[in-house]
This record gives structure tokens, sequence and C-alpha cells, in this order.
């Protein structure tokens, strides 16, 4: 049995970070342990409760969703030694195609661009159009800095890997312009009133007004949709998987097919072009 206190968590979050893990993710493993520590009350943690916890999720969140929760709290009993109450995550049948609600198309990007410009949200406007030409994560935006747009390339940490990103020099150009127009010398291009780079959380909100001017389903525009577009767009045109694998920073080209999936549409308009049917 296991107790959780709001000192076990502070020790769990001291652990995630000394452990270099990213801040995404200790975000998110410390969200999920006082979830669950609020669900649990006053009561101690044992393998019935965790089961029960297990079906609770199950019954509000998606597969993805519920492993998701599971590997955080996996993550915490493994810590403090109760490897007895860590849970089995749902098996899911892997996906041959992607969800055509949330599939963003070219034609979808470019009026998110065309309404921030409309509406004068030129930071955001940039930010959109920044993500989706490098195919970085949102967490990366920090790294385009000043040197990086006067070098055309960001030098990116993430996840205990080092890479090179390439920025065209046409988004240089604009970049430039922007940071010289609000007194940006140094450092990160995106940042807030007060010098620090933008929120995560911001740019989401912001992104979703966007498409509400531009009128593109909202389920759709969230920042890791343009690294989606990004992969997508850059695989139709070269077809080489393995160098985009290297420009994304997967250590794995498995990994890179998740983002190159493409909707049942086109599969099935594939099928119907082989013309197999004999009449």
């Amino acid at each position: 049995m296991m107790k959780i206190t709001e000192q076990t968590i502070d020790e769990f979050k001291k652990c995630l970070i000394k452990s270099e893990k990213s801040q995404a993710t200790v975000e998110k493993y410390i969200h999920d342990t006082v979830v669950f520590k609020k669900w649990l009350g006053a009561r101690e943690a044992d393998k019935d409760i965790m089961l029960e916890y297990k079906e609770h999720l199950k019954s509000v969140y998606a597969p993805v969703s519920v492993n998701a929760a599971i590997s955080s709290l996996n993550s915490l009993f493994r810590f403090k030694g109760c490897q007895e109450l860590m849970l089995k995550t749902i098996k899911i049948q892997k996906k041959i195609f992607r969800d055509r609600d949330r599939e963003m198309k070219l034609e979808e990007y470019k009026s998110l661009l065309n309404a921030a410009k409309k509406s004068g949200k030129t930071r955001i406007r940039l930010i959109i159009q920044t993500m989706f030409v490098t195919g970085i994560r949102i967490s990366e935006l920090k790294y385009i800095t000043v040197s990086a747009i006067e070098s055309g390339t960001a030098v990116i940490d993430c996840k205990g890997k080092v890479r090179e990103v390439f920025i065209p020099k046409d988004m240089c150009n604009i970049l430039k312009r922007y940071a010289k127009k609000n007194g940006i010398k140094s450092g990160s291009v995106f940042v807030t009133k007060t010098g620090n780079p933008v929120d995560r959380s911001n740019i989401a909100k912001a992104m979703k007004k966007i498409a509400d001017l531009a009128k593109v389903a909202k389920e759709k525009v969230f920042p890791h949709n343009l690294r989606h577009l990004f992969a997508r767009v850059y695989y139709s045109t070269y077809k080489d998987i393995v160098r985009l694998a290297d420009i994304l920073g997967h250590s794995s080209v498995n990994t890179t097919r998740i983002y190159t999936m493409e909707s049942g549409s086109v599969h099935r308009r594939q099928m119907e072009k082989l013309g197999l049917t004999l009449c």
C-alpha cells in the first residue's frame, strides 16, 4: 500500500527533473499524479484500488489518454519502489488511417495564416508559420532565437538529443524583420512582454481563436498538428522517411510512419485506381 501526499509529489517532481525529463513530461506526470491523488482522497493505494482507478479512467478517457495516465503513475510507483501497484496499459490495435476529423489540410493552414494576418495577430501568425515550415515541437519553439535566424539553423536540445533544424531563408528574413520591429536583439524570438518565452497554453488558446476566424474546425487546430502536416507534406514531396525522421528528431522510423499516415479516403482512392474489379 502507498499513501500519496504533497511531499510524495514534490519528491517525485524533483526526481523527474534530476532524471532530465523534459518540462512537458514533468508537467504531465505531475498533473496525472495530482488528479489521481484527488480521486484517491484519504485512502491508500493498493492493487485493488489501482484496478478500480483504471476502470474509472477507461470510463472517462480514450484508450491513448488512459495509457498516458497509467504511464505517469507507473513512473511514480517505480520511483517509490512500489512496483506491485503498477498497471498494464490497454492494448490498442495499430491504426493504419489518420482520423479525417483531426487531419489539417494545407489549405486550412493557409486559411489560418490569412485570418491571423487580417486580424493583426502577427505573433501567433509567425508562430504557426515557423512551426509548420520547420516541423518543430512547440516545446522547441524557444530555440528559434535571434542567432538561429541569423545563421539559418536552430540548435535544438530535446529529450537528451541535440539536432540542427534548418530555417528556410524566407522565414529567417520575415523573423528578422519581426525581431527588429519588436526590439528583440537576443534570445528567443517569440517572447512575452516580460521577455520570457511564450507559454504553450497561450499559444494553443490563440490558435483556437484564429481557427474561429478562419472557420477551420477547432479539433484540427493545435500546435502538434502543424508538425504532422509538415511531415505529410515533406514525405509526399520527397518520399524519404529516413531523412524525415532525422529532421523531426525521431529515434525510430516507426514513429515517423505515424506522422506520415494519411486518411482512409486517400487509401480508398488508391485502391479504386488499381482497377482490379472485373465486370
